[in-house]
């Protein structure tokens, strides 16, 4: 999971951990940082000047602070960075290195650039160098897992500085000195201990907190834990603590001693809820994703979550939400209580309970945008009252925090492979849910890697509708960024995955995309061929509208290819088809493009009669726009005719419509065949076709 945040002028775009707490310790760490930011780098010693942004790397274990270190680092130094700060996690919480390309689509996203759909990691990290190149700005890398996370994110500006957080040295990274983090030093670690035990058992026992600070070695995450076991029992003392840890020995790290002190004085469900927090995609826990893990109430386990938090085993996140997150460096202990204490079984059953719950919040979270339907009004009504949002704002509000989690559960459900049922369920709903909220051209990004997932899990079950519906909302996203070559490889296997489904609706949408993939590369006789045969198939089940569409798709083939005379003859049967079927918007649209190539056919006279009769049709659909660019071609028409005074009445008509300047006739419409298919403009464009009809 990738945690991305942009703050400008303290403005944040995404939630992170929340770091209430003033920062203790490091003074001498802090001051090596400080002077490593002005120290002169290895190109301005000899002479040239520092080709990208200065990085400088924090080393240490899990729980030794580093992050926090990271964060007071970033504080004192951002105001020298005006245009923000930009964080970034490049692990996942159980170590899995995050993928370059996404943690650069999600910086690029903070930075209100999105990129192109499904572009290559180079062509993601290129647009991000390109935006900073003439910014300011602060990076904090945080868990970096290799050197290359690192090196490809690196702007190509020596005005910005990153800041890696990492378990060790950054091997490939030139000019880099990691400063490596031990333990607090004593005076500050019992300064920490104090805050989280109270001050008094410190006080009148002194030599003992200094004991517990030297078994946990100083280590901050170790001794937050030892606080807040203390915490828990105002009458144990600071020697009771550092007596049994004595008794432990040496088995395992000072963490991991101290996590299982205070994990074995949890109650019952207490322990099971965290042992089950593992499982949360992403490391992010809201009170729905615990409640559905342990099979509690959302109330219960809220105040479960706040009590782990004040024991120092879960920690807020800042958010207008209720949002957790398990600390990185417990992530690993959790899994193994897991693997020993509960049953593959009971993991599972957790699992798909979570997944559950996740698909009804994004059912309901759809749900709330169609209220003006009684059947789905009456579907909200019957849902718990904890499931439903009050209003579509909240709804939207709730699908932008939990966005980062809601897309890891997608691919941890997919990953799993064993609950592949429900993963196809999950993804359906997160499509709907964000087409409905944000739109398919703003979620394309998020849109394209579902896609991606649905895919993998059709061919792994050998699903061919699923797989054909994956191949041509893939190919749509490619052809919409570009990709015309990939984007034509992909619906030409839709159209097979279609035949092996017997799926008319897969096998015609094929065919007309693998005709338009033809035509925006320029082949036209292939593009009119494809075309052709998606025509057949429309006709022979008695398709009229789709068929009258297809009409004007053949024609806008030839018309490129300068075939007017067949061009001509099916923009006619486009006319009628549409005619026929009362699609009064699309009969005005055929007429103007039949004018259009009246015109290049050099008559114009028929152009003049065509677009007369298209204008009118064009006030029937209440279509402006087109009304105007319609007056605009009746007075190009007009002149070449020969009279100037009416064809000023049109351009005064088209002017006054069009709310702009007269332009020219080609300026103002589409270019020919624009009313016809395009990919992304089917209403079932986005849909994952073998879901549930109860989703």
């Amino acid at each position: 999971m990738t945690d991305q945040v942009v703050d400008t002028g303290g403005v944040q775009a995404l939630p992170h951990a929340s770091a209430g707490r003033q920062f203790l310790g490091r003074t001498r760490e802090l001051k090596e940082l400080l002077a490593d930011i002005e120290r002169a780098g290895l190109d301005t010693l000899s002479g040239r000047k520092a080709p990208r942004a200065r990085v400088l790397l924090i080393a240490g274990r899990p729980g030794s602070g580093r992050t926090a270190l990271a964060e007071e680092l970033v504080r004192q130094v951002a105001d020298r960075y005006g245009d923000g700060v930009l964080r970034a996690r490049l692990s996942e919480p159980d170590g899995t290195p995050v993928p370059v390309e996404r943690t650069a689509r999600e910086l690029l996203t903070a930075l209100d650039r999105p990129a192109p759909a499904g572009a290559a990691e180079d062509d993601l990290t290129a647009v991000l160098r390109k935006t900073l190149a003439d910014r300011r700005v602060l990076l904090l890398l945080d868990d970096a897992a290799r050197a290359e996370q690192v090196d490809a994110l690196l702007p190509d500006t020596p005005e910005c500085l990153a800041v890696a957080v990492s378990g060790g040295p950054l091997t490939g990274i030139s000019d880099v000195r990691p400063c490596t983090l031990g333990g607090l030093d004593t005076k500050s670690a019992v300064e920490l201990l104090s805050r989280h035990a109270g001050s008094v058992r410190i006080t009148v026992d002194p030599r003992a907190a200094e004991d517990l600070v030297e078994v946990c070695q100083g280590q901050p995450a170790a001794l937050m834990l030892a606080g807040g076991w203390l915490a828990a029992r105002p009458k144990a003392a600071v020697a009771d603590l550092a007596k049994q840890l004595h008794a432990e020995g040496e088995d395992g790290t000072p963490l991991g001693r101290v996590f299982r002190l205070a994990y074995a004085g949890l109650p019952t469900p207490a322990a099971r809820i965290l042992r089950l927090l593992s499982l949360a995609p992403g490391g992010l826990v809201d009170p729905h994703t615990a409640s559905a893990l342990a099979g509690s109430s959302v109330d219960g386990a809220r105040a479960t979550l706040d009590d782990l938090v004040a024991l120092g085993l879960v920690q807020t996140v800042d958010s207008p939400l209720p949002q957790y997150e398990v600390p990185a460096c417990l992530h690993r202990l959790l899994r193994a209580l897991t693997e020993t204490q509960d049953r593959p079984a009971e993991l599972q059953l957790a699992r798909a309970r979570m997944l559950e719950r996740t698909v009804r919040l994004l059912q309901s979270c759809r749900a709330i945008t169609e209220t003006d339907n009684p059947e789905t009004r009456q579907k909200l009504l019957g849902m718990p009252r904890a499931l439903r949002f009050p209003n579509p704002r909240a709804a939207a509000e709730w699908l932008s925090i939990r966005r980062p989690a809601l897309l890891a559960s997608a691919r941890a459900a997919v990953a799993d492979g064993e609950l592949d049922t429900l993963a196809r369920r999950l993804m359906s709903q997160l499509v709907r849910a964000m087409a409905a909220h944000l739109g398919t051209q703003a979620a394309a990004g998020d849109l394209y890697d579902i896609h991606g997932l649905v895919l993998d899990v059709a061919e792994r079950r050998q699903l061919p509708r699923e797989k054909a519906a994956a191949l041509l909302n893939l190919g749509d996203l490619d052809a919409r960024t570009g990709r015309t070559r990939k984007a034509l490889v992909r619906f030409r296997a839709a159209l097979d995955a279609g035949w092996e489904a017997n799926d008319p609706y897969a096998t015609g949408r094929a065919m007309e995309s693998v005709g338009g993939a033809h035509l925006e590369l320029g082949d036209y006789d292939r593009a009119a061929d494809w075309f052709g045969r998606a025509l057949a198939e429309r006709l022979a089940r008695g398709e009229r509208a789709d068929a009258a569409r297809l009409y004007g798709r053949i024609a806008e083939a030839h018309t490129y290819a300068g075939r007017y005379g067949d061009a001509l003859r099916n923009w006619r049967s486009a006319v009628t088809g549409h005619r026929r079927s009362g699609d009064v918007a699309g009969h005005a649209r055929a007429l103007s493009e039949l004018a259009r190539v009246q015109e290049y056919a050099g008559r114009p006279a028929e152009s003049l009669r065509t677009c007369q009769e298209a204008v009118e049709w064009a006030r029937r659909a209440e279509d402006v726009r087109l009304q105007g660019a319609l007056h605009l071609r009746l007075a190009d028409t007009l002149e070449h005719l020969g009279d100037p005074t009416a064809a000023q009445l049109h351009r005064g008509a088209a002017e006054r419509m069009l709310g702009e300047e007269p332009q020219d006739s080609d300026a103002a419409e589409s270019e020919p065949g624009q009313e016809g298919f395009e990919p992304g403009q089917d209403p079932n464009a986005c849909e994952i076709r073998s879901a549930s009809a109860e989703d």
